[in-house]
């Protein structure tokens, strides 16, 4: 790989649930970790769900010798579970951590002690200091539950404020949207590091209706010429892999200072475009 930017390359995974996913995910994070990034990191259920798979996940991951972030939610938890959560973290060596307010699952009743991820920053600093490498969630486009751009922006800040180190953004295909977001902040006064999040074209069908759901922009253009190209799966991964490079080649040269790729426990559509950026 050639120069990579200030704080490199980084890939999210989600918990396997069966023997064959857990064997896959292996391969996939060595291919992946041969590309020397700065972290992994694995997501974590809604209202902690997948709290145990998580924990196993990232024990696994770990074993290439990347540092790995797991990703850590606050509602639905109450400050007891999350600070032995924390602590059995510490005892592992983890020292890095993606804090995110989550979502209620459907059925729970109570949203729990912490309801907004500024306030899981903060309790995460209050019971470990500076131990943990904290990354935040930035939604270019507005996160799908704001009020408005405006008051999100503000949530945004709060998140930072309370001691965020980094931020990773929700997946967006406008390298505008991106770039509007950090000047935004930045005329706020907040300087925490903003890395894209990059989400690899491979299905359409599956692409849009989780876009739908995040709220994720897909262009006219984009999603008329996957629409075009039907169950052609080798012209939706080849306009796909060509649509992700330029689009990550852009944001390089305008100034992200790193990639965020949520690979979907697959190797193979990151690192085509990788090579693209080598």
């Amino acid at each position: 790989m050639s120069t990579q930017p200030p704080l490199g390359f980084s890939f999210e995974f989600f918990p396997p649930n069966t023997d064959a996913g857990r064997e896959k995910l292996g391969g996939v994070r060595d291919a992946l970790a041969a590309r020397k990034p700065r972290f992994f990191s694995v997501t974590y259920g809604a209202g902690g769900s997948t709290q145990a798979r998580t924990f196993d996940t990232v024990k696994a991951v770990r074993r290439s010798g990347v540092t790995t972030a797991p990703h850590l939610s606050c509602v639905g938890s109450d400050k007891s579970a999350l600070r032995n959560l924390l602590h059995a973290y510490r005892e592992d060596g983890v020292d890095s951590l993606v804090a995110l307010r989550g979502d209620l699952p459907s059925g729970m009743g109570g949203a729990g002690e912490l309801r907004y991820a500024n306030e899981l920053v903060e309790f995460i600093r209050d019971e470990t200091g500076d131990h943990f490498e904290i990354a935040v969630a930035a939604y270019p486009e507005a996160h799908p539950q704001a009020a408005s751009f405006e008051r999100d922006l503000e949530n945004f800040a709060r998140k930072a404020k309370a001691g965020a180190d980094l931020a990773i953004t929700q997946y967006f295909f406008t390298a505008d949207a991106y770039f509007h977001f950090v000047d935004r902040v930045r005329a706020m006064g907040v300087e925490t590091p903003i890395i894209p999040g990059i989400m690899p074209i491979t299905n359409y069908t599956k692409l849009a209706r989780f876009s739908d759901t995040c709220g994720a922009d897909i262009p006219r253009w984009i999603r008329k010429q996957l629409e075009a190209y039907g169950d052609d799966s080798d012209s939706i991964q080849a306009f796909g892999t060509e649509v992700i490079s330029r689009l990550c080649r852009r944001l390089l040269d305008g100034g992200a200072p790193g990639l965020h790729f949520y690979t979907l426990n697959q190797s193979a559509p990151v690192l085509r475009v990788l090579d693209n950026l080598s």
